[in-house]
């Protein structure tokens, strides 16, 4: 029951948006939704409390093919910052601004970017690739996210201004190429800099959203100072170069830890 704890409080958090949702909008859909978000992801922790080496994976496929797959393809909901521009300006409070509220502007104060290391369709691709762990030092591009993250504004309100009619046809069109776009561009990035999560690092536009409020997550991987031996192993295994030997708030890259738990996993003293 103790290896249980933590997953069935992330299922009860997710059960609980799904609930309110699903009364508040009047829509089933909401219930089976961040149901099968919440029983995914609290699945990845389990096994991964369990010990199974691929437990973070199955959680990302899970997750990510169902929101790409379903919710982008089939349901034609644009999923990606250009759809919660679009929904945010024709004032409608359902699909990809609920999904932003939730997994990306008030989620990460209790669980930071574990959205990142869990249910991103375009991470769930790029951590694939064999730099799992970065082998360069890390760039100095972190402003090119800003870039992107107004170009989807700009673009979004291009289109209302202009008046542009089938915006909606244009939207699921933006979710085809932009996702083609950002899985090329990660992909060219992850070889060019040897490192898998150089996309989510120098040009994910989400990450605007994520980082300010990953500050003041509850959820956050601490160092008991005791049993730590200063061997290095965590900041190596990495995939965002946080030091989590530091519990403080301002620590090296501390607001892009995605909760991938590769440090608790290869700490030798079990300090994390």
């Amino acid at each position: 029951m103790k290896k249980a704890f933590l997953p069935l409080i992330l299922l009860a958090v997710f059960e609980t948006v799904a609930v309110t949702l699903w009364l508040a909008q009047n829509q089933i859909f909401y219930l089976f939704n961040f149901s099968y978000i919440g029983i995914s992801v609290s699945l990845g922790v389990f096994l991964f409390i369990k010990r199974y080496r691929h437990a973070r994976r199955i959680a990302q496929l899970l997750v990510g093919l169902y929101m790409l797959v379903y919710l982008g393809l089939i349901c034609n909901e644009n999923m990606q910052i250009e759809g919660f521009w679009y929904y945010l300006f024709t004032g409608v409070f359902e699909a990809a601004t609920i999904h932003y509220a939730v997994a990306k502007i008030f989620g990460p104060l209790l669980f930071g970017r574990g959205w990142c290391g869990y249910a991103c369709w375009t991470a769930m691709v790029l951590d694939f690739l064999p730099y799992k762990v970065p082998e360069a030092p890390r760039k100095t591009i972190g402003w090119v996210r800003y870039v992107t993250f107004s170009a989807s504004l700009i673009f979004v309100s291009a289109l209302f201004f202009a008046q542009v009619g089938n915006i909606e046809k244009i939207m699921f069109w933006a979710f085809i190429i932009g996702n083609g776009l950002y899985y090329a561009l990660g992909i060219i990035l992850a070889f060019a800099f040897r490192d898998n999560r150089a996309f989510c690092k120098y040009i994910c536009p989400i990450t605007v959203f994520l980082k300010p409020m990953s500050y003041f997550s509850l959820l956050r991987i601490k160092c008991d100072k005791s049993k730590c031996i200063s061997c290095g192993i965590c900041k190596k295994v990495c995939p965002m170069e946080v030091d989590v030997t530091d519990n403080s708030r301002k620590r090296t890259n501390g607001t892009e830890c995605i909760l991938c738990l590769e440090c608790v996993q290869n700490c030798p003293r079990g300090a994390l």
